[in-house]
């Protein structure tokens, strides 16, 4: 993934979207790129002359935001991959002192540190409220710095404080209702809707609409999020409606594939406009038409016919259809007399994404071929080892400890390693989840569960982030001594791996959120049931 210097700051965001990417599921759209770690760029320098006449500005107007978002942006302070100027930080601080009044002087600097991700960021952010107690910019910048301390009940309180400050931002109203999404879901509901009702010509209200669509699991408040957003918020004017569009689909393809044609084909002339989108579109067209076409075929007894039109039906790897499509082949090959290939076709995906219903219908299959559970696991495991790569060994320093560890110290265990950084908004929303799997499994010795924070500048949040958030992983700093090869983490996180006892990659580049937690469980003690040869 190429490096962008981009600030992802929403804790629940486990994917960020646009009409140009509507193809791609949620949870594994995009994960978040960390600051640059190469020769840091200088950007194009203002003259002294400019930079002399902004501060003379601020020294006029010390509590003009903008003068000092100027002043920001010429100086080149915040981008990634800068190194830290002593000399502007000092000139803040002698401001500070200057206007021992201004909360907009010391949020400046807060918010000069917390765009950079910094852990100096908080000192500076809680000098601007006690000035202003009612400085709504401050306590924003406070909730999402509070996350990455772990501090979750804190940052919440910030945010609410932003909230009410400021009751018309809509960004303050959708990120307080998402606080509430894995702790009480009627209130997320409910503020949610709020938010699509009070902030009907912003991108905030389609936003809200989609992710109550896609972490709601009943399939039917799902359609009514779904058919609001489209209703209210036109795809040709929100961008996440268009995201929201395309797991719509998904969900329609499985109960109606004659709806998710109109739809497409609605979304077709709405988004046509955009290569991507007409492509995408195009794609679902053909789909949905060939997904007709096949259950036409098998209402009349066509087996053969429909899988044939099957075997040209790509499954999408990003859709909410895609175990639907997977069991309607395995389906018509079946009907076709060709069992083998749909037990095959099943096991293939099971291997990597395990799910009750692909192991229920693996199982029918396999009984029709005369195999047992014990057999059918004995294929599950062979899949599973002929692609499996052994994972090359490092030494990182426990930050609880400061001794240094090795994968081979583990050696025998399964080992659940996540790549991830205090700043990365996915990961944070992610270790809930990994949280409800891994507790599960507490107390077993065969079993650990390891972080690798991947971004050296931000290890002072580390240690306060795993104290206050509870979360149990063992927190690991990451080096360039060691090669990392199949374990990549491709220099973005969250990036998850799954390792069986004799040290070879079982799992990778999974995701975890609500509906797929159940599939966590399953690899993590799949894996812990294998038997280990011996040499």
């Amino acid at each position: 993934m190429t490096r962008k210097n981009h600030f992802i700051s929403a804790v629940f965001f486990t994917a960020l979207l646009s009409a140009g990417s509507m193809q791609l599921h949620a949870q594994n759209a995009l994960a978040t790129v960390p600051p640059a770690k190469t020769t840091p760029v200088t950007p194009a320098a203002p003259t002294a002359d400019d930079l002399a006449k902004l501060r003379l500005t601020i020294e006029q107007n010390p509590n003009s935001l903008e003068a000092h978002e100027a002043y920001l942006k010429a100086s080149g302070f915040t981008k990634y991959g800068t190194p830290e100027d002593p000399a502007f930080v000092k000139q803040y601080e002698d401001w500070m002192k200057k206007f021992p009044n201004s909360a907009v002087v010391a949020y400046a600097l807060g918010h000069a540190f917390a765009g950079k991700e910094s852990p100096k960021a908080k000192p500076y952010l809680l000098r601007a409220v006690e000035i202003d107690p009612g400085f709504d910019k401050a306590y924003f910048d406070l909730w999402i710095d509070g996350e990455r301390w772990g501090d979750f009940k804190a940052s919440a309180a910030y945010l609410a404080k932003a909230k009410n400050a400021a009751p018309s931002n809509p960004d303050y109203a959708f990120y307080y209702a998402n606080t509430f999404s894995n702790t009480d879901v009627k209130e997320y509901k409910r503020l949610s809707l709020d938010v699509a009702k009070n902030f009907p010509n912003t991108e905030r209200g389609a936003q809200a609409l989609y992710w109550l669509g896609n972490r709601i699991q009943n399939t039917q408040e799902k359609i009514a999020f779904y058919e609001q957003q489209k209703r209210d918020f036109p795809a040709d004017k929100f961008s996440w409606t268009s995201s929201g569009m395309s797991e719509y689909y998904g969900i329609l393809l499985k109960s109606d594939a004659s709806k998710a044609l109109a739809l497409a084909q609605e979304m077709l002339q709405l988004k046509g406009k955009d290569a991507r989108d007409a492509k995408a579109w195009d794609a679902n067209i053909v789909l949905a038409k060939n997904i007709m076409q096949v259950q036409a075929l098998l209402s009349e007894g066509k087996t053969a016919d429909a899988a044939a039109v099957m075997d040209k039906v790509a499954v999408p790897r990003y859709s909410t259809a895609k175990e639907y499509i997977v069991f309607l082949k395995s389906r018509t090959l079946d009907g076709a007399g060709k069992t083998e290939e749909a037990y095959k076709n099943l096991l293939s995906v099971y291997a990597k994404e395990p799910t009750e219903e692909l192991s229920r219908q693996m199982i029918q299959y396999g009984n029709k071929l005369g195999k047992d559970q014990s057999k059918v696991n004995e294929d599950i495991w062979y899949m599973r080892d002929t692609a499996a790569k052994d994972a090359p060994d490092f030494n990182l320093e426990n930050y609880f400890t400061k001794n240094n560890v090795s994968l081979s110290d583990y050696k025998g265990k399964v080992v659940l390693i996540t790549y991830w950084f205090p700043g990365c908004g996915p990961c944070r929303g992610e270790f809930p989840h990994f949280e409800n799997v891994v507790k599960k499994f507490k107390g077993r010795n065969d079993f650990v569960y390891l972080g690798i924070n991947i971004v050296a500048d931000q290890d002072d949040y580390v240690l306060p982030f795993m104290k206050s958030s509870g979360y149990s992983f063992t927190p690991l700093k990451d080096n360039d001594k060691w090669q990392k090869g199949p374990l990549d983490n491709r220099n973005a996180a969250p990036v998850n791996f799954l390792l069986g006892p004799d040290g070879k990659i079982i799992f990778a580049n999974f995701r975890t959120d609500a509906g797929t937690e159940q599939t966590l469980e399953t690899m993590i003690s799949s894996t812990l049931s294998k038997k280990v040869k011996k040499a």
